[in-house]
């Protein structure tokens, strides 16, 4: 089913309601009615085959009779459709025939019959000629994609839409792309290349069948503030006009991130406590919960410390809004783990930062690949005189 312009598409819709029915966190009261909109949705859209599928999960209870409705009801429309393809071949033009095969795609992505829908997208693709159009069934497949989780799928139709680029293509279709692949680098963990491709969409941002465009400020500046400096992150976030306009209309995100440039360490842990819980509901970052976590705790405690040549466990602390034991356990497993450049002195009370020189550690990358090299010149020597 096709989304109307400026409405997230039906079925995104329905697969995060799919994703918070199977989370733990989800109160039971919630999942009940979580339950009835997906019955609901189901109903409405005669998806028979998803039907099948979510009652052999155990998501769905079977009502037999709803079942056996749906089936009538989708043999009667496939049958129609067929017709309608055959009328077309015979009598009219070729457009006219792959309108025709579109329509049968979609009647599959509709009802929710993943394999059908993708097999009747290549029999549509072959009747078409436009790149344009063929970029639109990219889409429909991306989206079939994102619905199933199918990185394998997503990965394979991004690098098709590329290929398809280089023989032509509009700029929309073009922006459009880089909403779907930052998608696809968030849900996959590449939040670097994410945040490049989001900041990238956001004035021209018509990418509303995956998502509503506060929810797409929402990723771009969860990705942006664990990959930019200080100083990009000024400049294309905290002080970009089309993040200022939609930011406050999401809980917490302001102060997330303002406190975060600003240094007010405290109001950040409060804020960032406040969002952990829309993270964790969230379907694309939901798999990488504990990794943001990790990395967003690492970017600010870098910060902090990359004002101080030692400072204070107990500054630290204060600073924070948490206990001196809290900050100590924190830190002992960022340095163990590479990931802060500071020793603690525990009997002073002291934190002592190390920052790594970039010069030196250059150098003595080089003198290590040098000594390397000449290595593989001495044995190939040897080799070479026998």
């Amino acid at each position: 089913m096709e989304a109307q312009e400026g409405t997230q598409q039906p079925h995104l819709v329905l697969a995060n309601k799919l994703f918070l029915l199977s989370h733990s966190d989800v109160p039971d009261i919630e999942k009940v009615q979580l339950r009835d909109e997906v019955f609901a949705s189901v109903k409405a859209d005669d998806m028979a085959p998803l039907y099948e599928t979510l009652v052999s999960e155990s998501v769905l209870e079977l009502d037999q009779g709803v079942m056996d409705s749906m089936r009538a009801k989708n043999q009667e429309e496939l049958k129609k459709l067929d017709e309608k393809i055959a009328d077309a071949e015979e009598n009219l033009g070729e457009s006219e025939v792959r309108e025709a095969h579109l329509a049968k795609s979609l009647f599959f992505i509709r009802i929710g019959d993943k394999e059908k829908g993708l097999e009747q997208l290549k029999v549509t693709e072959s009747k078409t000629v436009a790149v344009g159009q063929k970029m639109d069934l990219v889409f429909h497949t991306l989206q079939l994609g994102f619905f199933y989780m199918d990185f394998d799928l997503i990965s394979k139709s991004i690098d098709k839409a590329k290929n398809l680029f280089e023989e032509g293509g509009d700029w929309e279709r073009k922006n459009r792309l880089k909403v779907y692949e930052g998608l696809y680098c968030m849900s996959t963990r590449n939040f670097k290349k994410a945040a490049d491709l989001f900041l990238d969409s956001i004035s021209t941002f018509t990418t509303y069948e995956i998502f509503p465009y506060d929810i797409f400020i929402f990723y771009t500046v969860l990705t942006s503030i664990i990959s930019l400096d200080r100083v990009s992150l000024k400049q294309k976030v905290v002080d970009a006009p089309e993040i200022l306009t939609v930011i406050g209309k999401i809980p917490y995100l302001t102060e997330f991130l303002n406190s975060l440039y600003d240094c007010q360490y405290k109001s950040f842990f409060k804020a960032f406590a406040g969002l952990t819980e829309q993270i964790k509901l969230d379907r694309y970052l939901h798999p990488h919960f504990r990794y943001y976590m990790r990395e967003i705790r690492t970017v600010v405690y870098s910060q902090f410390l990359e004002s101080y040549k030692s400072v204070t466990i107990e500054a630290m602390a204060k600073a924070f809004g948490v206990t001196v034991d809290f900050i100590d356990l924190e830190l002992s497993r960022f340095i163990a783990a590479g990931k802060l450049h500071c020793k603690i002195d525990k009997v002073a009370g002291v934190l002592e930062t190390n920052r790594p020189d970039a010069k030196n550690s250059l150098y003595q990358a080089t003198i290590k690949q040098g000594d390397f090299l000449l290595n593989r010149i001495q044995k190939l020597s040897r080799v070479i005189d026998l």
